[in-house]
């Protein structure tokens, strides 16, 4: 039995909505704190209880105004780290500056890796970031899994597809994609079968859905009797919910990592998971000093 004591749960201005779920899930309540910007763009905080010696957990996302954001998180986390906060953990479901994670180019930084040393170095002990059973939970749950094709829209993805792929125990396929330039696909060659199955594209981020949209295209061409998209971070800019819309696609299915109310109205295609009790869990078995690892095989509802 959870009892909430001795933890504290604390929300960022990025994705209120999603730190309500957890709180719910929890059965506990939202720890104040009060956030506000100075007229020239400066973040302040103010941890308007006592956090000291508790196990502290923080939720801010990497959406909107993801600089923001990000300043907000690690201004709490030193707040909450200088209050003698016993443990602070950081649950980011989408990780800022994700993209940057490589040195592509010469001179270009590595800036996924700065973001991990700033909150590092504000205090923080832990950091959260998970969807994946949520994903793999909503397959199992709306899908026949004997009739399903678990495909990666790029190599780089493959991973991530097979290991999808494996914990279902069915079929695998990707795409290769050429490129006559940056962010131009020119040619995209299956490989692996998908006639008469249901193609099902799982892909980390969704944004202007260019990629998605193509490969829903050839699947469809080459003989799968649906196709759906299947992405943990929805960000859909752009153009991307009129591509959908028109795509081969049956639906888009995203988590709510980010704010998603707008763009299922928008789109009647898009289909929402709720990771907020994926996330709840991760909270109580980690105060608890549980194993968090069994997660991968085990979805709490």
């Amino acid at each position: 039995m959870f009892t909430g004591n001795g933890i504290k749960l604390f929300s960022g201005t990025s994705h209120p909505e999603l730190a309500e779920i957890i709180a719910r899930r929890l059965g506990i309540t939202l720890s104040r704190a009060e956030i506000s910007q100075s007229g020239i763009g400066e973040t302040s905080v103010r941890i308007v209880e006592s956090v000291r010696e508790d196990d502290v957990y923080i939720i801010n996302t990497g959406c909107g105004r993801i600089n923001t954001a990000l300043m907000e998180l690690c201004i709490m986390v030193h707040a909450c780290k200088i209050a003698s906060a016993k443990r602070i953990t950081a649950i980011i479901p989408l990780y800022p500056y994700a993209r940057q994670d490589k040195k592509d180019k010469s001179r270009a930084p590595i800036t996924a890796k700065l973001v991990a040393n700033m909150i590092q170095k504000s205090g923080c002990d832990h950091v959260i970031l998970y969807a994946e059973p949520s994903a793999i939970q909503y397959i199992r749950s709306n899908f026949d899994l004997s009739e399903i094709v678990i495909v990666s829209p790029d190599a780089g993805g493959a991973k991530r597809a097979t290991s999808i792929a494996d914990r279902l125990g069915v079929d695998f396929a990707l795409f290769h994609k050429e490129r006559k330039k940056a962010n131009e696909v020119s040619r995209m060659i299956l490989v692996g079968n998908v006639k008469d199955k249901v193609a099902v594209l799982v892909d980390d981020m969704a944004d202007t859905c260019g990629t998605l949209c193509l490969a829903s295209h050839h699947l469809s061409e080459a003989g799968a009797s649906k196709v759906y998209g299947l992405v943990t971070h929805g960000i859909l800019s752009g153009n991307a919910l009129k591509s959908v819309e028109e795509s081969a696609l049956e639906k888009l299915i995203v988590t709510n990592t980010l704010p998603q109310q707008e763009n299922v109205e928008k789109c009647k295609k898009i289909e929402v998971i709720d990771i907020g009790n994926v996330l709840a869990e991760v909270i109580r078995r980690s105060h608890y000093g549980e194993s968090v690892s069994k997660l991968f095989d085990e979805v709490p509802f």
